[in-house]
């Protein structure tokens, strides 16, 4: 599997990358050209989700952005999914606690349906850049919420309410 055989889509205004898309496109294309978006979504989850990580809170949404993958691909006209209004940033090496703060934000955001990008930067350079002297570190539309802990859940909803 080389990098040609992942695309990235974005579900929930954030980009996720999608192993094995364009094929299972070209395999359904022609059979599903004319299906209802409900058979090309149900065929598409279930074939990538034996290869991709499909959190079972965001199955309907990632099935939203394989129709339209789907759609794109074969040349019929779909509305482009915006970016997410929440920019959230977790900076860390990618330590336990840094991808557990990850995952917990990652739950928190499909759990809720806040409209949220996560990127998880673990280059210590540009970890620097932010000035902060610990890691795990949160930063939310360019506030830093936490360094040092993972906060609970409870306190990344109210952060992400407030910043939405």
């Amino acid at each position: 599997m080389g990098d040609k055989d992942i695309k990235q889509i974005m579900v929930d205004g954030y980009p996720v990358g999608i192993i094995g898309l364009d094929e299972a496109i070209e395999e359904l294309s022609d059979r599903l050209k004319d299906a209802p978006d409900e058979e090309i979504e149900k065929e598409l989850l279930e074939r990538l989700m034996k290869r991709n990580y499909i959190p079972q809170s965001a199955k309907e949404r990632y099935g939203k952005a394989f129709v339209r993958e789907f759609k794109k691909a074969l040349g019929m006209s779909v509305e482009e999914e915006g970016a997410a209004s929440i920019d959230i940033k977790v900076l860390g090496p990618g330590c336990p606690q840094c991808d557990r703060l990850e995952q917990a934000l990652m739950e928190v955001v499909a759990e809720t349906g806040i409209n949220a990008g996560i990127q998880h930067i673990r280059d210590v350079k540009e970890i620097a850049r932010y000035g902060v002297m610990g890691t795990p570190a949160l930063i939310i539309n360019g506030d830093v919420k936490c360094v040092g802990r993972v906060p609970p859940k409870s306190q990344l909803i109210g952060w992400l309410k407030d910043a939405s």
